[in-house]
């Protein structure tokens, strides 16, 4: 049997991505599930992937379910369809868009191709993992609702802390903060 190995990337980061290795006999609603995992991301939203060129052109669609009524071509859905059946060439790819309104979007490359050996995964199976992702609902949902509600308070007016702007000295340095003298004004710009 093969497996099929996968590079999941960010779209806006392709230094974050996860590796995952399925059978080419499992369906892209399997490889939905784990590419969520991968990212720690939940399964309550939207989905669909499209096949895709080397230009990360969208070709047909493969959905979770069917969204709209008005398709020029119904979807395919992602529980009738394995893997292999979709694959093109040795480098096909595929867009996987997550969460319509917020608009995850994943460039999916195939990386590589091998017999399955006798290992203990469990395919579908997370294989690298580089980068940290970030998190789904932002930072807030991660530490609750009292971090939102910390203010740090700070005086960041001109002149506050013996600072003016951008780190220059205020001309108000009559006395220094460790009580002591004057300091006559002839002080260096740096």
């Amino acid at each position: 049997m093969a497996i099929l190995k996968f590079r999941a990337y960010f779209e806006e980061d392709d230094s974050v991505y996860r590796d995952v290795a399925i059978r080419h006999t499992q369906t892209f609603f399997e490889f939905h599930q784990v590419i969520l995992k991968a990212f720690e991301f939940d399964s309550k939203h939207a989905a669909t992937f499209y096949r895709s060129n080397d230009n990360w052109q969208r070709g047909r669609e493969i959905s979770l379910e069917v969204y709209q009524k008005n398709y020029k071509a119904a979807p395919l859905l992602m529980k009738d369809v394995t893997i292999g059946t979709e694959i093109r060439d040795p480098n096909q790819k595929f867009i996987y868009e997550y969460d319509f309104v917020k608009h995850w979007t994943f460039h999916v490359a195939l990386i590589s191709v091998s017999k399955e050996e006798s290992s203990k995964l469990t395919y579908p199976a997370l294989i690298r993992s580089e980068g940290i992702a970030p998190s789904q609902y932002g930072t807030k949902s991660l530490l609750g609702e009292r971090f939102a509600d910390v203010e740090e308070k700070y005086d960041l007016s001109k002149g506050a802390e013996g600072f003016g702007e951008e780190g220059e000295e205020s001309a108000d340095t009559g006395s220094d903060d460790f009580g002591g003298a004057e300091t006559g004004s002839d002080t260096e710009d740096f």
